[in-house]
Protein backbone atom coordinates (compact mmCIF):
# COMPACT_ATOMS: atom_id res chain seq x y z
CA UNK A 1 0.00 0.00 0.00
CA UNK A 2 1.38 3.36 -1.10
CA UNK A 3 2.20 5.77 1.50
CA UNK A 4 0.35 9.61 1.30
CA UNK A 5 2.67 12.37 -0.47
CA UNK A 6 4.06 14.04 2.12
CA UNK A 7 3.20 17.38 3.46
CA UNK A 8 5.78 19.96 3.66
CA UNK A 9 4.78 22.61 5.77
CA UNK A 10 7.66 25.40 5.16
CA UNK A 11 6.36 28.28 2.55
CA UNK A 12 8.41 28.66 0.11
CA UNK A 13 8.73 32.29 -1.28
CA UNK A 14 8.05 30.95 -5.21
CA UNK A 15 7.56 27.77 -6.60
CA UNK A 16 7.82 27.15 -10.74
CA UNK A 17 5.87 24.55 -12.64
CA UNK A 18 8.11 23.74 -15.72
CA UNK A 19 11.55 23.78 -16.10
CA UNK A 20 11.92 24.59 -19.84
CA UNK A 21 12.68 28.29 -20.76
CA UNK A 22 9.63 30.09 -19.28
CA UNK A 23 10.29 28.27 -15.95
CA UNK A 24 14.44 28.92 -16.02
CA UNK A 25 13.81 32.42 -17.37
CA UNK A 26 12.06 33.26 -14.34
CA UNK A 27 14.12 30.85 -11.82
CA UNK A 28 17.08 32.74 -13.26
CA UNK A 29 15.30 36.61 -12.78
CA UNK A 30 13.77 35.70 -9.27
CA UNK A 31 17.32 34.88 -8.31
CA UNK A 32 18.66 38.31 -9.33
CA UNK A 33 15.54 39.69 -6.97
CA UNK A 34 17.03 37.64 -4.43
CA UNK A 35 14.05 35.43 -4.59
CA UNK A 36 15.09 31.73 -4.58
CA UNK A 37 12.12 29.08 -6.59
CA UNK A 38 11.56 25.47 -6.25
CA UNK A 39 11.27 24.60 -10.18
CA UNK A 40 9.67 21.45 -10.06
CA UNK A 41 9.84 19.16 -13.82
CA UNK A 42 7.14 16.29 -14.63
CA UNK A 43 9.99 14.94 -17.43
CA UNK A 44 13.32 13.45 -16.40
CA UNK A 45 14.96 16.39 -17.20
CA UNK A 46 15.32 20.27 -17.70
CA UNK A 47 13.87 21.32 -21.31
CA UNK A 48 12.16 18.00 -21.84
CA UNK A 49 10.06 19.57 -24.61
CA UNK A 50 12.94 20.41 -26.78
CA UNK A 51 14.65 16.87 -25.81
CA UNK A 52 12.47 15.18 -28.07
CA UNK A 53 10.95 17.30 -30.83
CA UNK A 54 11.91 16.29 -34.14
CA UNK A 55 15.33 16.41 -35.21
CA UNK A 56 14.99 18.79 -38.19
CA UNK A 57 13.92 21.52 -35.60
CA UNK A 58 15.61 24.90 -35.91
CA UNK A 59 14.22 28.32 -34.30
CA UNK A 60 12.05 29.98 -36.87
CA UNK A 61 13.42 33.47 -34.62
CA UNK A 62 16.76 35.24 -34.56
CA UNK A 63 18.95 34.00 -31.78
CA UNK A 64 19.98 37.56 -31.00
CA UNK A 65 16.46 37.87 -30.28
CA UNK A 66 15.27 34.47 -28.76
CA UNK A 67 18.16 34.07 -25.91
CA UNK A 68 16.73 34.42 -21.65
CA UNK A 69 17.84 37.07 -19.83
CA UNK A 70 20.96 37.17 -18.55
CA UNK A 71 22.57 34.77 -20.94
CA UNK A 72 23.31 35.34 -24.68
CA UNK A 73 23.29 32.75 -27.13
CA UNK A 74 27.44 31.75 -28.01
CA UNK A 75 28.47 33.58 -31.56
CA UNK A 76 29.45 29.87 -33.29
CA UNK A 77 25.79 30.07 -32.81
CA UNK A 78 24.05 29.66 -36.49
CA UNK A 79 21.33 32.93 -36.89
CA UNK A 80 18.39 30.13 -36.49
CA UNK A 81 19.70 27.93 -33.37
CA UNK A 82 18.53 24.05 -33.73
CA UNK A 83 16.47 21.96 -31.28
CA UNK A 84 20.27 20.22 -30.39
CA UNK A 85 21.19 24.13 -30.05
CA UNK A 86 18.74 25.40 -27.88
CA UNK A 87 18.70 22.24 -25.48
CA UNK A 88 22.88 23.24 -25.23
CA UNK A 89 21.66 26.42 -24.23
CA UNK A 90 19.28 25.77 -21.39
CA UNK A 91 20.89 23.75 -19.75
CA UNK A 92 23.98 26.14 -19.79
CA UNK A 93 21.73 28.56 -19.05
CA UNK A 94 20.50 26.82 -16.04
CA UNK A 95 24.23 25.85 -14.51
CA UNK A 96 25.04 29.80 -14.94
CA UNK A 97 22.30 30.32 -12.54
CA UNK A 98 22.63 27.64 -10.49
CA UNK A 99 18.94 26.67 -11.31
CA UNK A 100 18.29 22.93 -10.13
CA UNK A 101 14.94 21.32 -11.07
CA UNK A 102 13.43 18.69 -9.15
CA UNK A 103 12.51 16.48 -12.43
CA UNK A 104 9.96 13.63 -12.61
CA UNK A 105 8.33 15.32 -10.58
CA UNK A 106 5.05 15.89 -12.08
CA UNK A 107 2.24 18.68 -10.75
CA UNK A 108 -0.84 17.03 -9.90
CA UNK A 109 -2.86 19.93 -8.56
CA UNK A 110 -2.74 23.77 -7.70
CA UNK A 111 -4.93 24.76 -5.50
CA UNK A 112 -5.50 28.08 -3.64
CA UNK A 113 -4.42 27.98 0.29
CA UNK A 114 -4.40 31.33 2.65
CA UNK A 115 -2.71 33.83 0.54
CA UNK A 116 -0.68 31.68 -1.80
CA UNK A 117 -1.31 27.93 -2.98
CA UNK A 118 -0.55 24.00 -2.22
CA UNK A 119 1.32 22.30 -4.83
CA UNK A 120 0.40 18.53 -4.77
CA UNK A 121 2.80 16.09 -6.64
CA UNK A 122 2.97 11.91 -6.25
CA UNK A 123 6.19 13.20 -3.71
CA UNK A 124 5.06 15.74 -1.48
CA UNK A 125 2.44 18.72 -1.04
CA UNK A 126 4.45 22.23 -1.45
CA UNK A 127 3.02 25.98 -0.05
CA UNK A 128 4.24 28.08 -1.76
CA UNK A 129 3.49 32.16 -1.69
CA UNK A 130 3.31 32.66 -5.57
CA UNK A 131 3.18 30.08 -7.75
CA UNK A 132 4.89 30.68 -11.59
CA UNK A 133 2.83 28.44 -14.60
CA UNK A 134 5.53 27.39 -17.14
CA UNK A 135 3.96 24.37 -18.57
CA UNK A 136 4.12 25.88 -21.51
CA UNK A 137 1.45 25.73 -24.73
CA UNK A 138 2.19 22.28 -25.64
CA UNK A 139 1.49 20.34 -22.75
CA UNK A 140 -0.39 18.56 -23.86
CA UNK A 141 -0.83 16.47 -27.58
CA UNK A 142 -4.45 16.73 -29.42
CA UNK A 143 -4.47 13.76 -31.48
CA UNK A 144 -7.80 14.34 -33.14
CA UNK A 145 -10.07 11.26 -33.23
CA UNK A 146 -11.35 11.29 -37.14
CA UNK A 147 -13.98 8.73 -38.70
CA UNK A 148 -12.18 5.67 -39.58
CA UNK A 149 -8.76 6.56 -37.79
CA UNK A 150 -9.31 3.10 -35.80
CA UNK A 151 -9.56 0.94 -39.25
CA UNK A 152 -6.49 2.52 -40.71
CA UNK A 153 -3.88 -0.70 -41.00
CA UNK A 154 -0.88 1.45 -41.78
CA UNK A 155 1.29 2.92 -39.35
CA UNK A 156 -0.19 6.14 -37.24
CA UNK A 157 1.14 8.68 -35.23
CA UNK A 158 1.07 11.87 -33.59
CA UNK A 159 3.79 14.47 -34.52
CA UNK A 160 5.14 14.21 -30.73
CA UNK A 161 6.63 10.79 -32.12
CA UNK A 162 8.23 11.72 -35.05
CA UNK A 163 11.89 12.17 -35.18
CA UNK A 164 13.25 11.63 -38.49
CA UNK A 165 12.07 10.56 -41.93
CA UNK A 166 14.67 7.75 -41.43
CA UNK A 167 11.56 4.75 -40.95
CA UNK A 168 9.77 6.18 -43.64
CA UNK A 169 11.79 5.55 -46.86
CA UNK A 170 10.01 5.28 -50.34
CA UNK A 171 6.60 5.22 -48.05
CA UNK A 172 3.02 7.26 -49.27
CA UNK A 173 2.79 9.58 -45.89
CA UNK A 174 0.02 11.73 -45.20
CA UNK A 175 0.56 14.72 -42.93
CA UNK A 176 -2.43 16.19 -41.20
CA UNK A 177 -2.72 19.55 -40.18
CA UNK A 178 -0.13 22.13 -41.86
CA UNK A 179 0.97 24.42 -39.23
CA UNK A 180 5.04 24.54 -38.89
CA UNK A 181 4.91 21.45 -37.43
CA UNK A 182 3.28 19.42 -40.20
CA UNK A 183 4.50 21.71 -43.13
CA UNK A 184 8.51 20.93 -41.72
CA UNK A 185 7.61 17.04 -41.36
CA UNK A 186 6.24 16.75 -44.85
CA UNK A 187 9.29 18.71 -45.87
CA UNK A 188 11.60 16.21 -43.54
CA UNK A 189 9.98 13.45 -45.57
CA UNK A 190 10.24 14.84 -48.84
CA UNK A 191 13.92 15.37 -48.15
CA UNK A 192 14.50 11.61 -47.52
CA UNK A 193 12.59 9.77 -50.10
CA UNK A 194 9.33 9.17 -48.75
CA UNK A 195 6.09 10.44 -51.10
CA UNK A 196 4.52 13.44 -48.16
CA UNK A 197 0.77 14.66 -48.91
CA UNK A 198 0.24 17.24 -46.83
CA UNK A 199 -3.81 17.83 -45.83
CA UNK A 200 -5.20 20.93 -44.63
CA UNK A 201 -8.00 20.94 -42.42
CA UNK A 202 -8.46 25.39 -42.72
CA UNK A 203 -6.84 27.94 -45.21
CA UNK A 204 -3.64 28.94 -43.44
CA UNK A 205 -1.05 32.13 -43.82
CA UNK A 206 2.35 31.69 -45.01
CA UNK A 207 5.10 33.93 -44.50
CA UNK A 208 8.55 33.27 -45.24
CA UNK A 209 11.38 32.81 -42.51
CA UNK A 210 13.66 35.48 -44.60
CA UNK A 211 12.45 38.12 -47.05
CA UNK A 212 15.21 39.63 -48.71
CA UNK A 213 17.42 39.13 -46.61
CA UNK A 214 15.59 40.03 -43.50
CA UNK A 215 14.18 37.74 -40.82
CA UNK A 216 10.37 38.11 -40.62
CA UNK A 217 10.51 38.49 -37.05
CA UNK A 218 12.33 41.23 -36.90
CA UNK A 219 9.90 43.37 -39.83
CA UNK A 220 7.20 41.93 -36.57
CA UNK A 221 9.40 44.29 -34.05
CA UNK A 222 9.92 47.04 -35.54
CA UNK A 223 6.23 47.55 -37.01
CA UNK A 224 4.58 46.29 -33.81
CA UNK A 225 3.26 49.61 -32.95
CA UNK A 226 1.49 49.66 -36.61
CA UNK A 227 -2.67 49.34 -36.30
CA UNK A 228 -3.24 45.94 -36.96
CA UNK A 229 -4.54 45.91 -40.37
CA UNK A 230 -1.62 47.74 -41.69
CA UNK A 231 0.58 45.01 -40.25
CA UNK A 232 -1.68 42.58 -42.41
CA UNK A 233 -1.10 44.14 -44.82
CA UNK A 234 2.25 44.42 -45.36
CA UNK A 235 2.34 40.14 -44.27
CA UNK A 236 0.17 39.60 -47.35
CA UNK A 237 2.42 41.40 -49.70
CA UNK A 238 5.66 39.79 -48.34
CA UNK A 239 3.53 36.87 -48.78
CA UNK A 240 2.50 37.36 -52.71
CA UNK A 241 6.16 38.71 -53.00
CA UNK A 242 7.61 36.09 -51.92
CA UNK A 243 5.64 32.41 -53.14
CA UNK A 244 3.14 34.56 -55.74
CA UNK A 245 -0.22 32.65 -55.69
CA UNK A 246 -0.49 29.95 -53.66
CA UNK A 247 -4.01 28.74 -54.22
CA UNK A 248 -3.15 27.01 -57.42
CA UNK A 249 -1.10 24.61 -55.40
CA UNK A 250 -3.94 23.67 -53.18
CA UNK A 251 -2.95 26.60 -50.44
CA UNK A 252 -6.09 28.77 -50.25
CA UNK A 253 -5.75 32.58 -48.57
CA UNK A 254 -7.45 32.93 -45.09
CA UNK A 255 -9.85 35.48 -44.32
CA UNK A 256 -8.28 36.83 -41.50
CA UNK A 257 -4.59 38.23 -42.28
CA UNK A 258 -1.35 36.89 -40.50
CA UNK A 259 -1.10 39.17 -37.43
CA UNK A 260 -5.19 39.17 -36.89
CA UNK A 261 -5.19 35.18 -37.21
CA UNK A 262 -2.82 35.88 -34.04
CA UNK A 263 -4.69 37.92 -32.20
CA UNK A 264 -7.79 36.95 -32.80
CA UNK A 265 -7.82 33.05 -33.41
CA UNK A 266 -4.03 32.11 -31.36
CA UNK A 267 -3.31 31.06 -35.23
CA UNK A 268 -0.19 31.31 -35.53
CA UNK A 269 1.70 31.77 -39.83
CA UNK A 270 3.00 28.76 -41.10
CA UNK A 271 6.46 30.23 -41.43
CA UNK A 272 8.05 28.65 -44.48
CA UNK A 273 11.68 27.09 -44.21
CA UNK A 274 11.45 25.53 -47.54
CA UNK A 275 8.34 23.09 -48.05
CA UNK A 276 6.44 25.75 -50.53
CA UNK A 277 9.25 25.45 -52.90
CA UNK A 278 8.66 21.62 -52.09
CA UNK A 279 5.11 21.76 -52.52
CA UNK A 280 5.54 23.75 -56.15
CA UNK A 281 8.00 21.17 -57.50
CA UNK A 282 5.87 18.67 -56.60
CA UNK A 283 7.75 17.01 -53.91
CA UNK A 284 4.95 17.38 -51.49
CA UNK A 285 1.49 16.96 -52.49
CA UNK A 286 -1.85 18.71 -51.24
CA UNK A 287 -4.56 17.94 -50.07
CA UNK A 288 -7.82 19.41 -48.02
CA UNK A 289 -8.82 18.60 -44.82
CA UNK A 290 -9.51 14.39 -44.43
CA UNK A 291 -13.05 13.41 -44.15
CA UNK A 292 -12.55 9.80 -42.78
CA UNK A 293 -10.11 7.07 -43.16
CA UNK A 294 -10.18 3.70 -44.72
CA UNK A 295 -8.29 0.79 -44.31
CA UNK A 296 -5.85 1.84 -47.07
CA UNK A 297 -5.84 5.69 -46.61
CA UNK A 298 -8.41 8.58 -46.56
CA UNK A 299 -11.15 10.17 -48.15
CA UNK A 300 -10.89 14.17 -48.45
CA UNK A 301 -13.32 17.09 -48.44
CA UNK A 302 -12.66 17.13 -52.37
CA UNK A 303 -14.33 13.73 -52.75
CA UNK A 304 -10.89 12.32 -53.34
CA UNK A 305 -9.26 9.45 -51.81
CA UNK A 306 -5.44 8.36 -51.35
CA UNK A 307 -3.73 4.95 -50.53
CA UNK A 308 -1.14 5.36 -47.47
CA UNK A 309 1.37 3.71 -45.85
CA UNK A 310 1.80 5.97 -42.99
CA UNK A 311 -0.14 9.01 -41.01
CA UNK A 312 1.66 11.31 -39.15
CA UNK A 313 -0.91 13.96 -37.07
CA UNK A 314 0.31 17.48 -36.78
CA UNK A 315 -2.90 18.34 -35.06
CA UNK A 316 -1.59 20.30 -32.83
CA UNK A 317 -1.13 21.35 -29.19
CA UNK A 318 -2.82 22.65 -25.80
CA UNK A 319 -1.88 23.87 -22.52
CA UNK A 320 -3.99 21.22 -20.52
CA UNK A 321 -3.67 23.89 -17.38
CA UNK A 322 -7.36 23.02 -16.51
CA UNK A 323 -6.18 19.31 -15.67
CA UNK A 324 -3.77 20.84 -13.09
CA UNK A 325 -4.78 24.28 -12.01
CA UNK A 326 -7.97 24.06 -9.22
CA UNK A 327 -8.46 28.05 -9.05
CA UNK A 328 -11.44 29.39 -10.27
CA UNK A 329 -11.50 32.14 -12.86
CA UNK A 330 -7.83 32.18 -13.69
CA UNK A 331 -8.27 30.45 -17.42
CA UNK A 332 -10.76 31.59 -19.95
CA UNK A 333 -13.32 29.61 -21.84
CA UNK A 334 -10.35 28.28 -24.40
CA UNK A 335 -7.97 26.95 -21.38
CA UNK A 336 -5.39 29.84 -21.64
CA UNK A 337 -4.85 32.46 -19.07
CA UNK A 338 -7.05 35.54 -18.46
CA UNK A 339 -4.15 37.18 -16.58
CA UNK A 340 -0.56 36.29 -16.92
CA UNK A 341 0.90 39.42 -14.54
CA UNK A 342 -1.59 38.42 -11.53
CA UNK A 343 -3.80 40.57 -9.57
CA UNK A 344 -6.72 38.76 -11.21
CA UNK A 345 -8.26 36.08 -9.68
CA UNK A 346 -5.67 35.04 -7.42
CA UNK A 347 -3.17 37.60 -6.95
CA UNK A 348 0.09 35.19 -6.31
CA UNK A 349 -0.58 33.50 -9.50
CA UNK A 350 1.90 33.92 -12.37
CA UNK A 351 1.98 32.58 -16.35
CA UNK A 352 4.88 32.76 -18.28
CA UNK A 353 5.57 31.41 -22.06
CA UNK A 354 1.67 31.21 -22.98
CA UNK A 355 1.81 33.69 -25.56
CA UNK A 356 2.00 33.68 -28.98
CA UNK A 357 3.27 37.20 -30.41
CA UNK A 358 4.56 37.85 -33.86
CA UNK A 359 7.70 38.93 -32.07
CA UNK A 360 8.70 35.38 -31.05
CA UNK A 361 7.47 33.25 -28.54
CA UNK A 362 11.36 33.05 -26.78
CA UNK A 363 11.38 36.91 -26.67
CA UNK A 364 8.22 37.57 -25.19
CA UNK A 365 9.11 34.45 -22.60
CA UNK A 366 12.29 37.00 -21.46
CA UNK A 367 10.39 39.96 -21.10
CA UNK A 368 7.56 38.23 -19.27
CA UNK A 369 9.93 36.75 -16.62
CA UNK A 370 11.36 39.58 -15.98
CA UNK A 371 8.18 41.25 -15.40
CA UNK A 372 6.47 38.38 -13.07
CA UNK A 373 9.98 37.98 -11.01
CA UNK A 374 9.65 42.26 -10.32
CA UNK A 375 5.97 41.00 -9.29
CA UNK A 376 7.19 38.81 -6.68
CA UNK A 377 9.79 40.43 -5.03
CA UNK A 378 7.72 43.53 -5.22
CA UNK A 379 5.09 41.26 -2.97
CA UNK A 380 7.35 39.58 -0.49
Amino acid sequence: MSSAPAENTHVLPALIVGAGPAGLATAACLKRHGVDALVLEAGASLANSWRHHYDRLHLHTVKQQSHLPGLPFAKKMPRYPSRADVVSYLEEYAARFAIEPRTGEAVRRVRAAGDGFAVETARATYHARAVVMATGLNRVSNPDRLPGQEGFRGALIHSRDYRNADRFGGQRVLVVGAGNTGAEIALDLAEHGARPTLALRSPINIVPRDFLGMPTQLTSIRTRWLPLAVRDQIGRLVSRLAFGNLARYGLARPDLGPLSAIALRRRVPLIDVGAIAAIKRGAIAVKPAVVRFTETGAAFADDSAGEFDAVVLATGYRPGLEEILDVPGVLDGEGFPRDWKGGGAHPNLYFVGYSQPATGLLRQIAIDARAVARAIAARR
